[in-house]
Formats: C-alpha cells, sequence, structure tokens
C-alpha cells in the first residue's frame, strides 16, 4: 500500500503548492538519514550490517543463489556482493556449496546459526527504503524512476563538464 497525497472532492491527489530546490533536497536529506538510522540500528540489534541481513533474507527466501543472482536481487557489483559474502561466511552465518556438475558454480545457502539470527532479526530486513520503495504502486514508482533517471543525467552532464568519471548506476 502506498502513500499518496490527499485527494480533493473530485479524486484528484493534490500535489505540494510549491516544489523548490531546497525542498527536495531536504526530502532526499529526510530520505537518507532515515535509511542510515535504520540500517545502523538493524546492525546494533543484530550484530550485522542492513546490507548483510538483506542478503540473508533473500537466501532464506532463494536458497541456492550465485553470487551474481544475489547481487542483481540487491543492486549492487557482484564485488561488493562477494565481499559481504565473504564477511557473512567468515561468520558462519552462510555457506558456499559447489556443485559436482560444474565446480566454478558456487551456491549460497544460510547456516542454521544465519537462520536463528534472521528469525530474531528486527524488520523489514531489507531495510526501510527498498521496502518503502516495493509498497510503491507502479505508476508511482515509474514516475519516481523516471524523475531520478532526468536527475542522474543532468548530474552526469555536470561531472563530464568537470572532466570527472560518471558513477555508474550500480555500486
Amino acid at each position: 500500500m502506498s502513500r499518496r497525497p490527499a485527494t480533493s472532492a473530485d479524486s484528484t491527489p493534490k500535489l505540494p503548492s510549491e516544489a523548490t530546490p531546497l525542498s527536495v533536497l531536504q526530502r532526499f536529506r529526510v530520505v537518507i538519514r532515515t535509511a542510515q538510522r535504520h540500517s545502523q540500528w538493524i546492525e546494533r540489534q543484530s550484530g550485522v550490517t542492513g546490507a548483510q541481513l538483506w542478503a540473508m533474507q533473500e537466501l532464506a527466501e532463494r536458497p541456492g543463489l550465485r553470487v551474481g543472482e544475489l547481487a542483481n536481487l540487491m543492486a549492487l557489483h557482484q564485488s561488493t556482493a562477494s565481499n559481504m559474502i565473504d564477511k557473512l561466511e567468515s561468520t558462519e552465518l552462510i555457506r558456499k556449496e559447489r556443485t559436482a556438475t560444474d565446480q566454478r558454480v558456487v551456491r549460497l545457502y544460510l547456516t542454521d546459526k544465519g537462520s536463528d539470527l534472521l528469525s530474531r532479526a528486527p524488520s523489514p530486513a531489507r531495510g526501510v527504503l527498498p521496502e518503502a520503495l516495493r509498497m510503491l504502486e507502479g505508476d508511482d514508482l515509474l514516475r519516481l524512476q523516471t524523475a531520478l533517471d532526468v536527475l542522474l543525467g543532468q548530474i552526469r552532464d555536470m561531472d563530464e563538464g568537470f572532466g570527472m568519471q560518471p558513477i555508474p548506476f550500480t555500486e
């Protein structure tokens, strides 16, 4: 269920009366601080980072994922996901298994210790921002993505003007 702007008698969503660059920037800051605060709370409560807990949730729902598949589900670069997996494996929260038919293929599974931690961990395991985005209706999500794509395009143009390397969409 998504939260929509208040509606008038004719059921047309009322948009804010004014949007300024600073009012939008303020909202970005609130979103970022909220996500960071939730991730820090997750870590204090469970002993793993918010991203690690999210990865564990994905493995609980889809046992046997490969690192690349997990990276795609979390919109991470494969090397970032691989480093996170190594840390989770070293703390015995997940295990890697190679398939008998192809030793290059590594599958990921939660250990009993990982399942136990996940069952006691605070919710949402994926974090408040990914979960809130999942709750948006399709048309709202599309509008948000379109507006962010325009913003990212402007930032890229500015970066190129400064001779900076553009930041890719994934980590």
